[in-house]
């Protein structure tokens, strides 16, 4: 078949050990068979993230915002024992949490659903989206390992000259320190993204925190959300027949399990991290998860919920065969080349994309899957290339290839 041409590129990063390897299993099977596959490439693997100092993750979020779309391979976050491994020069912050301060976006994910695996929470009939805020909190904290005894003291110095300072702590004997942030302007977006995606999807919006312990700092989103729902969205959410409210998190949860789903649940940024792998998990599969990162100034990036999957990579490296499911990943591509056909006006691109999505749902459905999601259904699994492949059959049939 003629390959699908693509009139702009999408920023495409790579990422780390066995999602990498999945990477390239998905664009040799499924999209270069069937798109001139048009991208702007970054190595976000460890190694080179090192080599760089970090700079291929800034332009990589530069290259996002100029282009608009990207697509992300997951990646590693180093731990002591990371830099011990990988020989690193020092412990590199979070790619994802330099790319969504970069864009100032909200991460949107929701579970990739279908007919063969019911959920683990038998209520739970409709997908529940997670509206994760992507800025600041204890992904961007400053952390100090105390030596020994001394007081730790929080401070403020105002541009205009406001002075504040607070005793955290009279250390006594060695322990730890953590010193976390936010910004209105990130908070009122978050707000913003959150009403408005529940208006273009038709959801309910709850949306949860702890501002019983956190006053001021929880108490800062709960304020904001109220203020903006109250003064430029409450007339749209009655219109449109639907509803907001605030919970503290704990009921939230509460809720949550008694719910039917079909509602997105908007949280802060560690609290959208758990809370999206929860109900992964509970809908199935970890990899069974979107996840969308959307700026305010319209620039997406897409990317699997999931990590890297070292276990599955260690074995893989031993020369073992791997079961390792790659849907998440798939769908991210595939949201990255729906987005970047609906804005270039490419209807065949998009159309790719929904027949690339039908195809992993359909093969899963008929019974051909991996093992994390065979565990489910008492059924036998099959490995990642075998999986893929009996994509690719459903996917050419679809395309008449």
């Amino acid at each position: 078949m003629t390959k699908i041409p693509m009139q702009n590129p999408v920023a495409e990063l790579d990422g780390d050990e066995m999602t990498r390897i999945l990477w390239r299993m998905i664009k040799d099977t499924l999209l270069l068979p069937f798109v001139a596959l048009n991208t702007e490439y970054y190595d976000l693997g460890l190694p080179n993230r090192d080599a760089t100092g970090d700079q291929v993750t800034r332009d990589a979020a530069e290259a996002i915002r100029r282009l608009h779309v990207g697509v992300k391979c997951a990646t590693i976050t180093p731990n002591a024992a990371r830099v011990q491994e990988y020989g690193l020069r020092q412990l590199w912050k979070s790619p994802n949490g330099t790319i969504r301060a970069a864009l100032d976006g909200t991460v949107f994910r929701a579970p990739i659903v279908t007919g063969r695996i019911t959920p683990h929470v038998s209520n739970w009939k409709k997908p529940i989206t997670i509206a994760r805020h992507a800025y600041g909190d204890v992904y961007r904290a400053t952390e100090y390992r105390v030596p020994g005894p001394g007081t730790a003291t929080l401070s403020f110095h105002g541009a205009d000259g406001t002075e504040w300072a607070e005793t955290v702590y009279a250390f006594e004997g060695p322990g730890v320190l953590q010193g976390q942030y936010n910004k209105d302007s990130s908070i009122e977006s978050f707000a913003r993204a959150c009403f408005a995606y529940a208006l273009a999807t038709k959801q309910d919006l709850w949306f949860s925190a702890k501002d019983t312990i956190s006053k001021q700092y929880d108490g800062a989103f709960r304020d904001t959300f109220q203020r903006l729902f109250d003064a430029e969205y409450r007339a749209q959410f009655e219109a449109a027949g639907l509803t907001y409210f605030y919970t503290l998190i704990d009921d939230a949860v509460a809720r949550v399990m008694r719910s039917e789903g079909g509602f997105l649940w908007a949280c802060k940024n560690y609290d959208g991290d758990v809370m999206s792998d929860m109900i992964s998990a509970a809908f199935g599969s970890l990899a069974m998860m979107t996840s969308v990162l959307v700026s305010p100034d319209g620039n997406f990036e897409y990317e699997a919920a999931h990590g890297t999957i070292t276990r599955h990579y260690y074995r893989w490296r031993a020369g073992e065969q791997t079961s390792s499911n790659p849907v998440a990943t798939i769908f991210a591509w595939s949201g990255a080349l729906r987005k970047r056909g609906e804005l270039d006006e490419n209807a065949d691109l998009a159309r790719f994309a929904d027949a690339l999505e039908a195809a992993c749902l359909d093969t899963i459905d008929a019974g051909t899957m991996t093992s994390d999601l065979a565990r489910l259904c008492a059924c036998a699994g099959v490995d990642t290339q075998t999986f893929l492949d009996a994509v690719q059959a459903r996917l050419r049939a679809a395309l008449g290839a």
